[in-house]
């Protein structure tokens, strides 16, 4: 059976993810609260986010950022875009 949770993102019950993406408190939260389908918006909006601020997602100060923002995109008001970004045209 599914892991079910009642969506943060989505404000519904939807499958969640299939383990925690973190071994920390924060990765629990997320296991609890996230649906899959919210964290895949998670990871374009993270690919987003390292391409338009050029980050090396390897350095703390880089990881902390994407924490931040990830904490805004599911549980604050959302993670603003870069004033600077341009959606891609279809």
């Amino acid at each position: 059976m599914a892991h079910m949770v009642f969506c943060v993102r989505n404000k519904r019950e939807m499958e969640g993810l299939d383990e925690p993406p973190f071994d920390s408190e924060f990765g629990q939260k997320i296991f609890k609260n996230v649906s899959k389908a919210a964290w895949a918006e998670w990871v374009d909006r993270q690919k987003m986010l390292l391409n338009e601020y050029r980050l090396q997602p390897w350095t703390p100060q880089a990881q902390q950022f994407l924490v931040e923002q990830m904490e805004e995109f599911f549980f604050g008001t959302g993670s603003a875009l870069p004033s600077e970004y341009v959606p891609p045209s279809h």
